[in-house]
């Protein structure tokens, strides 16, 4: 394992005091004592630790590190999401190649002891009727976004109303979950066994009836509602867009910076939407969002490079502060499909801060909290960080999505770190932020 020595320009913070605060601030008891960073391992107990073999490539049975959760009521565990399961590009367009088609896309429970953060529970998502989710593309007006899922002989695995492709991971109070997903986008609503609850989307196909705005389903593939997390009262669900939506049309938005979170009463089903900006049109953009105070937030924002030293200047791999108080809401109350028009202009259209603000719209406050990539030693390996959880003031833990250790293109290879030349793994950093976010 390789290990981050993490610097602080407050010089030496003792685990004690992060704890003591972490105590304070969340009436907990006590904490465990976090290491800087921790493999989050399954010893095999509940799934083979090798999903499947594709010619010699071993698929792993990883992929947790899409989200991951503290848990409300459990000091020390976390609730860590795998996404719709292990694929690679395919060779025609728009395709994917699933090496577990019948994967259910699941909640993993870790628990950090002893240095270790290791497996004890997996929640497998499910339908109302309880029945597994799996991780294909759904079909075509109740999320689909085009995709061809193939498995690895090139059968054609078709579409599935089942189907998600989970990333965003809040887990409630009452210890039920909500997820939201790359497709539709859907907000997925669990109790705490994996099985729906309510299901919602823009189109109102799901279980409950109830939806997001129309303007969602213009989310580009592989660019839905990538992050989610729940304020503190536990009132509201906030949803993030990974990418600027494609409204109306990939073309009209190219350079686009603008993106939008979506907030949801859970009482009422009332929303409101914000414009996040941001930083450059190139990146993978939004990786997560982890709840501070009921509008207060930090947002992951990221590119899709693996961290070497070499490149280590040019990694943009970042976490914001960001303020939704004073931003503008910009939902649409006749909920059109292409969501508030201004100068008959969709918001994604406007791109930057200079026409956003010629048409009175201000996009959320945002302050830079943490670098990954120029304030940990040695440099950040992954290319996906995509997962963020608040353990207090001072604390932040950072998962990757390792992918179930494979990539390619039409040919499944394993995932090697060029910094490590090792296959990349589920990791979680526990990282002291410079100042106290509030």
């Amino acid at each position: 394992m390789t290990h981050l020595s993490l610097r602080t320009t407050l010089g030496v913070v003792t685990t004690f005091a992060l704890l003591t605060t972490a105590c304070e601030d969340h009436k907990l008891v006590s904490l465990p004592n976090f290491p800087a960073v921790v493999d989050a391992t399954n010893p095999g107990t509940f799934l083979p630790t090798i999903l499947a073999d594709v010619n010699g490539v071993k698929v792993y049975n990883g992929g947790f590190g899409s989200a991951i959760a503290a848990d409300p009521n459990d000091p020390g565990a976390f609730f860590m999401l795998t996404d719709r399961g292990p694929n690679i590009d395919g060779t025609i367009a728009n395709s994917k190649v699933f090496a577990v088609p019948a994967f259910a896309p699941q909640i993993g429970k870790f628990r950090v002891k002893n240095g270790l953060m290791t497996l004890e529970k997996i929640i497998e998502l499910k339908n109302s009727a309880g029945v597994k989710l799996n991780g294909l593309p759904n079909p075509i007006n109740v999320g689909g976004t085009g995709e061809l899922a193939l498995d690895v002989n090139g059968n054609n695995l078709g579409t599935s109303v089942d189907g998600i492709d989970s990333e965003g991971l809040a887990v409630a109070s009452d210890g039920t979950f909500w997820v939201s997903d790359e497709y539709g986008p859907h907000i997925v609503h669990f109790d705490a066994n994996g099985q729906t609850i309510e299901r919602i989307n823009p189109f109102g196909t799901g279980t409950g009836g109830r939806k997001i705005p129309l303007v969602f389903a213009k989310r580009r593939a592989n660019r839905g509602m990538e992050g989610l997390t729940i304020t503190p009262d536990g009132k509201t669900l906030v949803g993030i867009m990974q990418f600027p939506l494609y409204n109306p049309s990939s073309a009209a938005i190219s350079g686009s910076l603008v993106t939008r979170i979506l907030t949801f009463d859970i009482a009422t089903g009332a929303t409101k939407q914000f414009v996040y900006l941001i930083e450059k049109s190139n990146l993978q953009a939004i990786s997560e969002i982890t709840a501070v105070s009921n509008t207060t937030f930090l947002v992951l924002e990221r590119d899709g490079e693996y961290g070497t030293d070499t490149n280590k200047s040019t990694l943009f791999k970042r976490v914001y502060k960001i303020d939704l108080a004073g931003a503008t809401d910009i939902s649409d109350p006749a909920n059109g499909a292409n969501g508030k028009l201004y100068g008959g202009q969709t918001v994604e259209e406007l791109k930057t801060a200079a026409a956003l603000q010629t048409n009175g719209i201000v996009p959320v406050s945002k302050t830079l909290v943490l670098d990954l990539a120029t304030e940990t030693t040695p440099v950040y390996p992954h290319d996906k960080a995509e997962g963020i959880a608040l353990i207090s003031p001072t604390l932040l833990a950072v998962s990757n999505d390792d992918d179930f250790g494979v990539t390619g293109t039409g040919t499944y290879t394993a995932k090697i770190l060029p910094a490590t030349n090792t296959i990349d793994k589920n990791r979680v950093y526990f990282i002291t932020l410079k100042a106290p976010v509030k």
